[in-house]
């Protein structure tokens, strides 16, 4: 008689307040239907972790960002074949020797946070041009209709000419919700975009020099790599033309913090920032108290549905993974170069 094969095991090492926020009781359904499933214990700590032994006990691990380091050597093992992450990047937990090591990487919670991220560069694109926030502080401290604002005329978003620093799943969405909210030029830099995928997307191909000269809006949307790392330096943020926009929720070290900083406090350029070098933002940050600047603090990707959509994502790679069909998406070496 043949003896039957071990039924596919998932470790989940979130700890159960984030896993509350990211895997619904149907998610988790859908997963347990297809594998049996290990949640990390609540031991009261911050972050859960990776148990050893874990690559001889379990063939899918899933980690997010509660997840706690460990040494890649953990997933050396006679079992574990598949890593996937819930949250943003994995390059914190996952170095890129893991690959070698004959462990597959999905990046599962990455595209249902790209439209969340994208809806934020589109809201504070549309404040700043609208300058709805100016008026709300205005009329909040006065009381007062005129001083808020009435009468004065702000600007439209159909009007403006766009660019878009980066291509990448955000980048492709705010582009799409910008063409339809009705923009007609719409810009892009990106090395990996082909010009027919960039015709079908209804975006214009230019050099990084061009993009600051022609955007009235200059959304950043690029990776942090060797290559993009402070590309957006001082003499490029001196090619935008004077009362331009500047907005990024993508990563702050992909622009000149202090070169922006200065233009933002002469008060020629700005801008909408989620993003900062150092993060909490210091009280001392003199990007406080500007009337040319909105600030948010990180939440870009954190809306109620993309948490939810990151666990279900996760659970569509792994039953994917487990059925032998593709992954959407999958982490493979060269794609890995281009993360954040």
């Amino acid at each position: 008689m043949t003896a039957a094969l071990p039924s596919p095991r998932v470790y989940v090492a979130i700890t159960p307040r984030e896993l509350a926020v990211l895997y619904d009781a149907p998610t988790l359904a859908r997963l347990r239907a297809v594998a049996e499933v290990v949640l990390a214990p609540e031991t009261g700590e911050e972050r859960a972790a990776v148990p050893e032994g874990i690559a001889d006990e379990y063939d899918v691990l899933i980690t997010s960002w509660s997840t706690a380091p460990f040494a890649p050597a953990q997933l050396v093992g006679s079992r574990l074949q598949l890593a996937v992450h819930t949250a943003g990047t994995l390059r914190g937990l996952f170095p890129k020797e893991v690959l070698s090591q004959g462990v597959r990487l999905a990046q599962g919670g990455s595209a249902p946070m790209a439209a969340a991220v994208a809806e934020l560069a589109l809201t504070l694109t549309l404040v700043l041009l609208r300058d709805l926030h100016s008026m709300d502080r205005r009329l909040q401290a006065t009381r007062d209709w005129h001083e808020g604002g009435s009468g004065r005329l702000t600007h439209g978003i159909r009007a403006q000419r766009i660019g878009i620093v980066g291509l990448s799943r955000v980048g492709r969405e705010y582009a799409s919700m910008v063409r339809g909210l009705g923009v007609q030029d719409v810009l892009a830099h990106d090395p990996f975009t082909t010009p027919a995928e960039a015709e079908e997307m209804g975006v214009e191909l230019v050099d990084l020099a061009q993009l600051c000269e022609r955007s009235d809006v200059l959304a950043i949307h690029a990776p942090v790599t060797d290559e993009t790392r402070g590309m957006l330096d001082a003499g490029l943020l001196a090619r935008l033309r004077d009362g331009a926009i500047v907005v990024n929720t993508a990563r702050s070290a992909v622009i000149d913090m202090e070169a922006l900083t200065a233009e933002l406090v002469s008060g020629r350029l700005r801008a909408g920032l989620d993003v900062f070098d150092i993060e909490p933002l210091p009280a001392d940050s003199p990007l406080y108290g500007l009337e040319n600047a909105v600030l948010t603090p990180h939440v870009a990707g954190g809306t109620v549905e993309a948490r939810l959509a990151q666990g279900a994502g996760v659970v569509d790679e792994v039953t994917a993974f487990l059925a032998g069909t593709p992954m959407q998406y999958e982490v493979t070496e060269e794609v890995y170069d281009r993360l954040s």
